[in-house]
């Protein structure tokens, strides 16, 4: 289904930079760009990060679609540098050079490198992996921080927090106080509120790492503050939690999702699972629990958006696993470049920015406006008309 908001993003991981650009945004947006550096620094952050990340300090440039602090209804175009690309030139040159450097053929298990070298019939991973690299998120999260400023006009706010690595469990379900939550995560070097499942997960990345090993996990985003009636029951493509699943899935190394309760709903009677409803004068509509995360029959319901995302296993190791030259069909083992031994922390950071370009659709189709203060009076207008049938924000 096409959007009435469009992300694009391009760009190799030793490539000059990553691009993304993001058309269908009101005009007179403010654009703040030390916010969006500060989300591109928390995607950088967390511990068992690799040395990829002493290397870039990664800062956005707008090429065009804003001026004077503000958008202009124009396609914003946003480019992110890779300092690394200095050391990388002759292997990632746009033009042709005199002798190509040796192609890599031994592929990574887990990685797009088996299936995509097939696919495009290259001999060389290289050309599968720039682009498959986690690194192109960088482009994602720049996107995402823009549309995350959108959603903040219209009082949307979007966290994140992991709630398992290494098999470690920490603090998940529904929370009272989501401000205090992300505060917490923060705090973490590995964005987990639970300090005593901290100090576990801290432990199991220290031990995967010592070992040549990779460790993944669960993440957890939570959108509060979305009104009721975002996306649709129309259409399978129009479903938000179709939406919603399908962008986390689009981040790599993502092997699952779950919407509020999630698979625990196959495993408990509809009274366990399904949110009762009350009113009162005062509150207006009310819920007992947020099993639904937020969502029924494709929409927001009003209560926040929670989401969950599985992440495996890096596949690149130090201890690297048994493969195959895809030149030579002899017995191998994958290619090792280099890696994190644990990226859970920023895939959730990377899940915010996708959360925040799903709702940021959302909400551009549902207050529909040239500039920001149409999209703001209907915005504004669309609460005034569900106060009137009893809902209270």
């Amino acid at each position: 289904m096409a959007s009435a908001l469009q992300v694009l993003t391009s760009g190799e991981s030793h490539g000059p930079g990553l691009t993304a650009i993001v058309q269908g945004l009101p005009a007179g947006l403010p654009v703040d760009l030390d916010a969006i550096d500060a989300q591109l620094r928390r995607r950088q952050g967390g511990y068992g990060r690799g040395a990829r990340q002493l290397i870039e300090t990664d800062r956005v440039d707008i090429l065009s679609g804003v001026r004077f602090g503000r958008t202009l209804g124009s396609p914003v175009t946003l480019q992110v540098p890779n300092k690394d690309f200095a050391n990388w030139g002759d292997r990632m040159s746009v033009g042709p050079v005199g002798s190509e450097p040796p192609p890599i053929v031994e592929a990574r298990p887990g990685h797009a490198d088996f299936a995509g070298m097939l696919k495009y019939g290259t001999g060389d991973l290289r050309d599968i992996l720039e682009r498959s690299s986690a690194r192109n998120t960088v482009a994602l999260v720049a996107a995402g921080a823009l549309c995350r400023q959108y959603l903040a006009q219209l009082g949307v706010t979007v966290l994140s927090h992991v709630v398992v690595l290494g098999g470690v469990h920490g603090r998940a379900g529904e929370v009272d106080d989501y401000a205090e939550l992300a505060h917490a995560a923060e705090a973490s070097p590995v964005r987990c509120a639970d300090a005593v499942a901290e100090a576990a997960m801290l432990a199991a990345i220290d031990a995967a790492g010592a070992r040549g090993d990779t460790l993944g996990g669960v993440f957890e985003v939570v959108a509060v503050g979305c009104p009721p009636g975002l996306g649709s029951h129309i259409q399978w493509d129009s479903r938000l939690d179709s939406r919603l699943a399908a962008a986390i899935m689009g981040i790599q190394a993502i092997k699952g999702v779950e919407i509020g309760m999630g698979f625990g709903v196959a495993e408990a009677p509809g009274s366990q699972v399904h949110d009762e409803l009350f009113h009162d004068a005062g509150s207006g509509y009310t819920r007992g629990s947020n099993r639904a995360g937020g969502l029924e029959g494709g929409m927001t319901n009003g209560e926040p958006v929670v989401v969950r995302g599985a992440m495996k296993p890096i596949s690149t190791m130090k201890a690297p696993l048994r493969s195959v030259n895809m030149a030579s069909l002899e017995p191998s083992v994958a290619h090792f470049e280099r890696s994190d031994v644990c990226a859970v922390p920023a895939a959730g950071v990377i899940a915010e920015a996708m959360v925040s370009i799903v709702l940021a659709e959302a909400c551009v189709a549902k207050f529909a406006g040239d500039g920001m203060r149409e999209c703001l009076r209907n915005h504004a207008g669309y609460l005034a008309e569900i106060a009137e049938r009893g809902y209270v924000r």
